[in-house]
């Protein structure tokens, strides 16, 4: 069970570092700059798998804490 987060975090961990950033326009918020915070931009291919594999480890860590808490 440790093993098994062990490596669904290290996953979780490099999926994450991969994946674009999305909010780029953050500061230029703050500043009142012009930005494309939002702009409608869909995932698609790499970018689509990579955030579901993502969802996917995230909700399999979650449900073995969960479980590993009443065992």
């Amino acid at each position: 069970m440790k093993i098994a987060l062990l490596v669904i975090s290290i996953l979780l961990i490099i999926l994450v570092l991969l994946q674009s950033a999305k909010a780029d326009g953050g500061p230029t918020i703050i500043s009142g700059g012009q930005s494309e915070l939002f702009a409608n931009r869909k995932e698609r291919g790499s970018e689509l798998v990579i955030t579901r594999i993502t969802a996917l480890l995230g909700f399999a860590f979650f449900v073995i804490c969960i479980v590993s808490m009443f065992i």
